[in-house]
Order: C-alpha cells, then structure tokens, then sequence
C-alpha cells in the first residue's frame, strides 16, 4: 500500500486547508495591526499565499506589500516579527503546535505581467495568426471530407 504523502503530487488537501487558515489570520493581524512594530504599521501588507510544511511545522508565508515598494524592508519586518506573530496566530488558529513562519516576497503577479507582456509581444501574435489561419484551413477542409 502506497503512503500518502510520499505520493509526490502536490500539497495534500490538510496542508491547503491550515495553510488557508494562518493565511486568514496572519492576513487578519496585519490589517489591525496588533503588533506595536512601527515598521508594519506604516505599510499595508497583503499576504496571497501561505505553504505549509509536510509535518506542518513550517508556515512559508508569500508576502507582498501593497503597491509593490518596499519588499525587502517588509520582509525583514516581519522577520523581526516572526515570534510574536507566531503567538497571535497561536492563540487564533486551533492547532497542535504552532507553525514557524518565513516570509518570502511574492513574486506572482510580476511572473503573470512578464507572460502577459509575452503574450502580447508582436512575435507571439504574428505565431497566433498563424495559428489562426490554420485552424480555419483545416476546418474547411474537413467540411470538404463529408
């Protein structure tokens, strides 16, 4: 019998789930700002994703300042946060042992603009075109079989 998490998919259906709720409270303590760190409260910080560990002791929390500015100086914020955020989320999330957090800057939304831009560049539309044409061709074509 095959052990589930050694299957070598993706995060299992737990992980997504308690990764949702620090997401949710992490998100939650930052909007409030229940931490006396003037360095997180001069800046609103959105926090699109939250990875948890296979043994659920490690919380990778993607991080993005909102307007994009000062990435770097959040991050090492809340780093410098790390433990007393640890208890907030302690105290609001229900678990056996409270995850670690690291904090990565999510880099998301500049990997989706740089495909976009791609997508759009006059290379890639001339391919399409291309594309376009021959699709309609071989449809045409079929029609002629019948």
């Amino acid at each position: 019998m095959k052990n589930k998490t050694s299957s070598g998919g993706g995060p299992g259906q737990r992980q997504l789930r308690i990764g949702e709720l620090v997401r949710h409270a992490l998100s939650d303590i930052l909007a409030r700002g229940d931490l006396p760190d003037p360095a997180l409260s001069r800046v609103l910080i959105t926090v699109p994703e939250v990875r948890m560990s296979p043994d659920f002791k490690i919380a990778t929390c993607y991080v993005m300042p909102l307007g994009g500015k000062g990435g770097k100086e959040a991050i090492a914020a809340l780093a410098n946060n790390a433990k007393p955020l640890r208890g907030e989320i302690g105290r609001r999330v229900d678990l056996k042992f409270t995850p670690e957090l690291r904090f990565l800057l999510d880099t998301s939304f500049e990997e989706g603009a740089r495909i976009d831009a791609l997508l759009r560049s006059p290379d890639v539309a001339r391919d399409l075109k291309g594309t376009d044409a021959d699709v309609a061709a071989d449809n045409e074509n079929e029609g002629d079989d019948k």
